[in-house]
């Protein structure tokens, strides 16, 4: 979901010696570089066995591009969204109580279309107007689950309504959306419900997010993460990490 301000990923270097170049074995690899099977996975990297997933943006169209879209049409430079997400703090209070299932979406509307000078009737619904599911994406999911990977959907919530509620028995083995959890990602402990609902440890799990500042907290819990930008990207990623076909 939208409107946070990114911290960088945790990186492990390799071992620097004095003239600042990592050490390397004799097959040219630096010191905790990995090698890779045919499958794409690292030395000794288990098939996972679990799959925590991320909805909007992700099982989904873009958010940002249905969002921006309808700032344009009522003529909100789509900047100043974003701008006010991550640096406005009344804003930003605003989207964690609604995440978090503290406000009313009607509440939230009207308060935060009054701090960007806009229309309230109808605001957050023409914001997500532009969204569809992502049916390659849904499709793996089905797939995943079929060749007995456990899924869990880990999800932000704009209220819960949103959600087609009549998929998820179909999708997933456990749901963990934060308006009903009453916290919000990167909260560690979504992440770990994720992992308990879908039945493994969380050392077993994939995550995938289209947000890189929520793989942080999976990946500190054992995880694989994966930065979902497209399909076509994010589908091989989770072949390889889990051992399936998916297409």
């Amino acid at each position: 979901m939208p409107a946070e301000r990114p911290s960088h990923l945790a990186h492990q270097p390799g071992t620097v010696e004095a003239d600042g170049e990592s050490q390397r074995d004799g097959e040219g690899r630096r010191d905790g570089e990995s090698q890779r099977d045919d499958e794409g996975r690292r030395d000794g990297e288990a098939v996972r066995s679990g799959l925590l997933i991320d909805w909007g943006g992700v099982l989904t169209t873009s958010l940002f591009a249905s969002f921006q879209d309808y700032c344009l049409k009522v003529q909100l430079d789509p900047r100043i969204l974003r701008e006010r997400f991550a640096d406005d703090p009344a804003c930003r209070e605003l989207l964690i109580a609604l995440e978090k299932g503290e406000l009313a979406e009607a509440t939230f509307e009207r308060e935060l279309a009054s701090l960007l000078g806009v229309q309230a009737n109808g605001f957050v619904d023409g914001l997500f107007a532009g969204v569809e599911l992502d049916m390659a994406m849904v499709d793996a999911v089905r797939r995943a689950r079929a060749a007995d990977v456990r899924t869990a959907l880990v999800s932000n919530s704009w209220g819960v309504h949103r959600y087609p509620h009549e998929l998820f028995a179909e999708l997933f083995d456990g749901i963990v959306i934060s308006g009903e959890e009453r916290m919000r990602k990167p909260s560690r402990r979504m992440y770990e419900l994720g992992a308990e609902r879908a039945g493994v440890p969380a050392s077993s799990c994939v995550y995938v997010d289209d947000l890189p500042f929520n793989l942080s907290p999976a990946a500190r819990l054992g995880m694989a993460t994966i930065h979902h930008t497209s399909a076509d990207t994010t589908i091989p990623q989770l072949e390889r990490l889990l051992g399936a076909v998916l297409r």
